[in-house]
């Protein structure tokens, strides 16, 4: 009866929000115009805001004539000296917290500021949205009566200036607020561990016995969970666990090859799937629909967007265009502008719109994150595509992958090599890989181009591996848990020639 009560206190809270959700959605160009003001004028006097002359912006066109486009790398000198104790460098108020990112396995770290402001009114702010929209759905759901189980990272301290920094998902979990912390597991103590191995068996001793009804993670990390605590159990799936798990709320990472993953491990029909696009450097949109693959794109977070057609993508020297000019179907390179001190910044992801009334978005991929090598403009969207027809072919399910390319040498022509983990394999991997590659040529015209009659590429070049092999990889750049990823596609054979070396030893 109790948690039958605080489950309605807490849905009520919630549910309040949705209306400041749609003033946003019925005026969004005015949102937008009025924040990109708000943040200008805040940080006028701070060093980049004298730099810059903000005192004088008094729209857009004055913000992208005065302010440059910039990347981690040509901000990176105020983050440090500003982890190093100097402060109202490009943010007025002081600033702790540091979300460590390295995004794919890079050894180089980024370190992303994150103010009060963006922890409060971003981060925070969008953890209720996120219930507040499921709740909205579904009037019946008894998520309350439960805990909700959230796989994150770590936290270090910085100990020379008492600046502290790790994973976003730790920074979050140290600053959570009570009723959000008692509804949730495992404990801050646990969820912090650093140590990924020790982390997971803790995870599962303290949540093992516990009513779960929610799960929050990323798709890769979380499988690995949900799988040992199946060992653990001896069970068939997680339900038998956890029997009243209602929702799945999910970012970081594509989850389309790890949907017929989730539906084996979670047998239940009206199970829930919520997709979030949240990064250390802002919380951007949330799914507000069941069964959606649509997101919405959140206003009023304290980030202000601007978009770069990838048409004429260049960089830091790209025009911009606004919110009010975007149009549906079109790639677009992300910038946004965070009441976390970041100016212009170039995030590197690129989304799309799928509908201006509201502004509702899908993720397509990074702008790194292509194999253009040969001119295919392969890009993640693109395999996604191909791998899910081709694992639907042959009734295979993926794991993990990497592709990298095959430079011309001489008269051997170019190609594209696979290294695919398979959690069901395939029978014959030749066949996959011609489904795969046919599927490719459907998709991508360039792509299509390039392989007619090898040309150009040759047929792709495909490794099946063991189980674990990409897990092994990681753990030995100690890169696991958190929201470490494997990166898809690259345009060098680093990753590739990586896997392989440590495949054949």
């Amino acid at each position: 009866m109790a948690f039958q009560i605080i489950n309605s206190i807490i849905s009520w809270f919630l549910k309040k929000r949705k209306h400041q959700i749609e003033l946003f959605l019925k005026y969004p160009i005015d949102v937008q115009n009025e924040l990109l003001l708000k943040l200008v004028n805040s940080a006028k006097n701070t060093e980049i805001g004298e730099k810059y002359n903000y005192a004088n912006i008094k729209n857009h066109r004055d913000f992208t004539k005065n302010v440059p486009i910039q990347k981690y790398e040509t901000f990176e000198p105020l983050i440090e000296r500003c982890r190093k104790g100097e402060q109202n460098l490009f943010w007025p108020t002081d600033i702790k917290w540091f979300a460590k990112s390295s995004g794919t396995t890079n050894a180089k770290s980024k370190f992303i500021p994150v103010s009060d402001e963006a922890l409060e009114y971003c981060h925070m702010k969008a953890g209720k949205d996120m219930l507040c929209l499921y709740i909205n759905n579904n009037e019946d759901t008894q998520l309350f009566t439960g805990k909700g189980l959230r796989l994150g990272g770590s936290s270090d301290v910085y100990q020379d200036n008492n600046s502290y920094f790790g994973d976003l998902s730790a920074i979050i979990i140290e600053n959570m607020p009570f009723w959000a912390d008692f509804s949730s597991a495992p404990s801050q103590e646990v969820a912090l561990m650093s140590d990924w191995e020790t982390k997971m068996d803790a995870i599962i001793d303290e949540t093992i016995d516990e009513d779960i009804t929610s799960l929050a993670g990323v798709p890769s990390w979380m499988l690995v969970l949900l799988n040992r605590i199946l060992e653990r159990t001896g069970k068939e799936h997680i339900l038998e666990v956890w029997p009243n798990l209602e929702v799945y709320f999910h970012g970081g990472v594509n989850f389309n090859p790890y949907r017929e993953q989730y539906k084996k491990i979670i047998p239940k029909k009206n199970f829930k799937y919520y997709e979030i696009y949240n990064a250390s450097e802002g919380f951007f949109a949330i799914q507000d629909r069941n069964n959606s693959k649509e997101l919405l794109l959140m206003l009023d977070y304290g980030i202000f967007y601007e978009f770069i057609p990838m048409s004429s993508y260049k960089g830091e020297n790209s025009k911009t265009i606004t919110l009010s000019d975007v149009k549906k179907d079109i790639d677009y390179a992300l910038i946004i502008t965070t009441n976390g001190g970041l100016w212009r910044y170039l995030i590197g992801d690129t989304i799309r719109f799928t509908s201006l009334e509201p502004y509702r978005i899908k993720i397509t991929g990074r702008t790194k994150h292509y194999i253009n090598v040969f001119g295919e403009e392969l890009n993640i969207e693109n395999v996604e595509d191909a791998l899910k027809l081709a694992c639907e072919k042959t009734t295979a399910t993926i794991s993990d992958y990497t592709v990298g390319p095959i430079f011309m040498e001489g008269k051997e022509k170019g190609g594209h090599e696979w290294i695919i983990e398979f959690s069901k394999k395939p029978k014959s991997i030749g066949y996959f890989s011609e489904i795969l590659d046919n599927a490719l040529k459907s998709i991508n015209s360039d792509y299509e181009a390039k392989r007619y009659l090898n040309m150009t590429l040759m047929a792709p070049k495909v490794h099946q591996v063991e189980d674990g092999l990409f897990y092994s990889w990681l753990k030995q750049k100690n890169k696991l848990g958190g929201q470490h990823k494997v990166p898809r596609l690259s345009n060098t054979r680093d990753f590739v020639e990586e896997l392989l070396v440590l495949k054949n030893s």
